[in-house]
């Protein structure tokens, strides 16, 4: 596969940053609802919301043999985290069981699209091949959500539930690196892989797609 020049030379683009940072920000929210709905204490809902958000990055960080975590190198997302816990417990006094469901599907959603391509462009960038860029991106997007739901004491979401999940995650990296070897804008591949993600996964909720049996 061709790289672009930037992911030829190892350069992710700054928009690769702030994606990553919204998408850990994304799944420490939904880890937080999750966490919050089980009644857990603060540290209980920073230690979910850790594992949400960092898992599948660091799962994909192991098998890429990239050192150090993204989350040691960056230590203010984990004093974040810790600070959303806390904030959680006041929050979630005035917020309605609806709408925080509401707010931990949209959020898992955004995590899903963003980890998918920032996953699968790191795989791109340490010279994997397309089809193991994608898998990358696929552990990145989806293992943090299967952690928060065993830490929750639930069936992983991946496994409860027959509309699309993984499969979003699948499509939106397909068409990130496609993109890619359009040798279109990274900005654009990236954007548009996330997207394609994140609107197939709220549509599938909205109206109840499900995958055959």
């Amino acid at each position: 596969m061709h790289l672009p020049f930037d992911l030829l030379m190892g350069r992710l683009p700054l928009i690769l940053h702030v994606m990553e940072i919204t998408g850990v920000l994304a799944f420490a929210v939904s880890g937080v609802v999750d966490a919050r709905k089980q009644r857990l204490d603060a540290v209980g809902t920073f230690i979910v919301a850790f594992a949400t958000a960092f898992g599948g990055g660091t799962v994909r960080d192991v098998l890429l043999d990239r050192r150090p975590f993204y989350w040691v190198e960056h230590e203010y997302y984990v004093l974040l985290i810790f600070a959303m816990s806390i904030g959680a417990a006041i929050v979630f006094r005035v917020v309605s069981t609806v709408a925080s469901d509401r707010a931990m599907l949209v959020a898992d959603a955004i995590g899903l699209g963003l980890f998918s391509v920032t996953g699968t462009s790191l795989a791109l960038v340490a010279q994997m091949t397309p089809t193991v860029a994608v898998m990358m991106g696929i552990i990145s997007a989806v293992f943090g959500g299967v952690l928060r739901d065993v830490l929750c004491n639930e069936l992983p979401m991946i496994l409860r539930d027959r509309s699309p999940y993984a499969t979003c995650s699948f499509v939106g990296c397909w068409v990130y690196v496609g993109l890619t070897w359009l040798r279109a804008d990274q900005e654009v591949a990236l954007l548009s892989g996330a997207l394609v993600t994140m609107g197939m996964r709220l549509l599938s909720v909205q109206f109840g797609w499900k995958l055959p049996s």
